[in-house]
């Protein structure tokens, strides 16, 4: 029986840190949060995998420094009126080296890989959007939350104003019409109240399923209407956007394609130099005992107004013959229209560095604006603190006016109501500078909320 009473024990208390374990939810900061908003991503996924295949093609692209083998068989039946039928049969190694072609194969693999360059910084354009979509969720579930609580309080003030209405009522200090429109501002008020709450949980359900969770998590940042934010200079954040700023880092990637494209584009009438070589046996039964060695070097020019080739090979087929051969050929316009892709190149070269030196130009005015708007978004949240504060002062004096008898208790829920849009405000201008801080981190290429702690270890170095 004593170990039955054991057993139980030890079930009930799995079981318990088994329902502890359950109920304990996730808890998302701003970072962790766009982790899983880019993992959840099935558009990144993809691009992703896309990514890894062209990673991959251009690995494989090495191959054409690589000798280029070819294996040929072969069997020629030739049957004759006036003499003897012959049965060969032939078995062929072929080997194909480049030897130079004026670096354009080297060229090539160059602007392959400037294009993963562009590929990965799309990739991570990509994941910032996605990022971005995730935390406006975020935020906006926030404010939803602060205003219920916000709304929930103003209604319990209300309800108790509109008790002692009642109260006011049966005692004949009021008239009926007074509770009427209390009523009506309560109600009002139930309803926004309940508006704002289908909002949230629809806001909650589009946050999880973009997270790809099945519960909602904890939120662990918080909204703190009182907090001053790290206001650096325009100075220190444009400097930081020169190194850090991911359009720039775009178009100089994108430059640099544009130069090895233009590279290509001017060496496409030098030669490329093959060497070649073949081995054979042949005859007309097993084992074959003819025997040939063939070796030489062949020079082609390809050009969009002609194209030509030349080579010459020696061999020797043992034991007493040597063989020599000496080849040319000529192709006259083959492709004219591409005679203009190098001045093409040149000219996308030229818009491309254009588009530096604007983007350079804007840096300097952006860091200017984003530095700005973080100082505008404070100074609305310190305005509308400070308004908050007036408000609770006003609505102070308005409890003691009723107690006076200077103004009705309808007019102190009209008061009420005010002090709570007052309450709305402040917490929207501190929604709103996050979103500031938001956007000055993106320019610098931050990660979400690293702004302040940036800039503090950015100062100490300084």
């Amino acid at each position: 029986m004593k170990t039955f009473y054991i057993m139980v024990l030890c079930f009930l208390t799995a079981h318990s840190v088994l329902a502890q374990r359950t109920d304990k939810r996730m808890i998302l900061g701003f970072e962790e949060t766009g982790r899983l908003a880019v993992a959840a991503s099935a558009e990144i996924k993809m691009f992703r995998a896309q990514r890894a295949l062209r990673e991959g093609t251009w690995a494989l692209s090495m191959r054409a420094f690589l000798p280029q083998l070819s294996f040929v068989a072969s069997e020629d039946e030739r049957l004759s009126l006036i003499s003897a039928d012959s049965f060969t049969k032939t078995y062929s190694i072929n080997m194909e080296q480049l030897l130079f072609d004026g670096g354009r194969t080297r060229t090539a693999r160059a602007a392959e890989r400037t294009e993963l360059i562009l590929l990965s910084d799309e990739l991570k354009r990509n994941e910032s959007a996605v990022i971005e979509a995730a935390l406006s969720f975020y935020r906006q579930i926030l404010l939803s939350r602060l205003i219920i609580v916000i709304r929930e309080a103003a209604l319990l003030s209300l309800n108790e104003q509109k008790r002692i209405l009642e109260e006011e009522l049966i005692l004949g200090m009021i008239i009926p019409l007074d509770l009427i429109h209390a009523d009506i501002t309560v109600r009002e008020a139930e309803l926004e109240l309940l508006s704002m709450k289908i909002q949230g949980e629809e806001l909650e359900k589009q946050f999880m399923e973009l997270l790809g969770l099945d519960d909602m998590p904890e939120l662990s940042e918080q909204v703190d209407i009182y907090r001053s934010p790290v206001i650096p200079d325009a100075i220190a954040v444009h400097r930081l956007a020169l190194g850090r700023n991911p359009d720039l880092h775009r178009i100089v990637h994108s430059i640099m394609q544009k130069e090895t494209e233009a590279k290509f584009a001017s060496r496409s009438w030098i030669p490329a130099v093959k060497a070649i070589g073949t081995y054979s046996v042949s005859g007309q039964h097993y084992p074959l005992t003819r025997q040939s060695w063939t070796a030489g070097i062949t020079l082609s020019f390809s050009s969009p107004w002609f194209g030509a080739s030349t080579g010459g090979s020696a061999g020797w087929e043992p034991p007493y013959d040597k063989t020599a051969k000496l080849q040319g050929s000529f192709t006259p316009l083959p492709d004219p229209a591409s005679g203009l892709s190098a001045k093409q190149a040149g000219l996308a070269l030229a818009l491309e560095r254009e588009n530096y030196q604007n983007v350079l130009d804007r840096l300097a005015r952006q860091a200017v604006l984003e530095v700005n708007n973080l100082q505008l978004n404070e100074q609305r949240r310190m305005l509308a603190v400070e308004s908050l504060k007036l408000g609770a002062e006003k609505y102070r004096l308005s409890e003691v006016l009723l107690s006076l008898g200077r103004i009705t208790r309808l007019e102190l829920m009209e008061e009420r109501l005010e002090y709570e849009k007052k309450e709305m405000v402040a917490v929207e201008a501190a929604i709103a500078l996050l979103e500031a801080e938001r956007s000055l981190e993106r320019f610098i290429d931050l990660p979400p909320g690293s702004l302040e702690s940036f800039f503090r270890r950015y100062r100490s170095i300084q």
